[in-house]
């Protein structure tokens, strides 16, 4: 078991040192840290990098909550990889420790695990929403009108070669056969 700690501030012109003094004192043997903007990939490299060297068992320990992302999606997902690696999250504010198998950390990872389903449905329902305002309900689309398919299908019926129909229309034969079993 190892205590590593990750360091994140949003700016340039903020410091890491009080984070990262925080974390040499609660006894990390490695830190990783970003001084980047949230948005800003590199910083999600380092963390990624924390990930991967963590091993079950370990503890990933944070000043707070928020520095493992700028959203609840993104702080879910990290705390998820590091779950199913077996590896724990404490937090130096107090507020967060899944190490100590006690009733209220079993139940604040079931809970994590509610918010992130949550909001994956709140997204996925206001995906949806918008596809039916808009009126593209996604899938790419048709190269053929709809006239222009009853063409085609009146055609085929007529003994016409799909072939022919294919380069008429520029499509491929397969999207005649298609149009034929509809």
């Amino acid at each position: 078991m190892a205590l590593i700690g990750y360091a994140r501030v949003s700016t340039q012109d903020q410091s890491l040192d009080a984070q990262i003094t925080a974390l040499t004192n609660a006894g990390c043997v490695k830190i990783y840290h970003g001084k980047q903007s949230g948005k800003s990939d590199d910083n999600w490299k380092k963390l990624d990098e924390l990930i991967d060297y963590s091993r079950e068992g370990d503890i990933v320990v944070v000043t707070a909550f928020d520095r493992l992302g700028r959203s609840l999606n993104q702080v879910l997902s990290k705390v998820d990889a590091l779950s199913k690696k077996g590896v724990h999250i404490k937090t130096l504010d107090g507020q967060i420790d899944t190490s100590n198998g006690s009733p209220m950390a079993k139940a604040f990872a079931q809970l994590l695990g509610v918010f992130a389903e949550l909001e994956h449905s709140i997204i996925t329902d206001r995906l949806q929403s918008g596809r039916v305002r808009t009126g593209r309900l996604g899938g790419r689309t048709p190269k053929l009108s709809a006239e222009q398919r009853k063409e085609v299908k009146m055609r085929l019926k007529n003994g016409e070669s799909k072939l022919k129909l294919s380069k008429e229309y520029s499509v491929s034969r397969a999207t005649i056969l298609n149009i034929e079993n509809e």
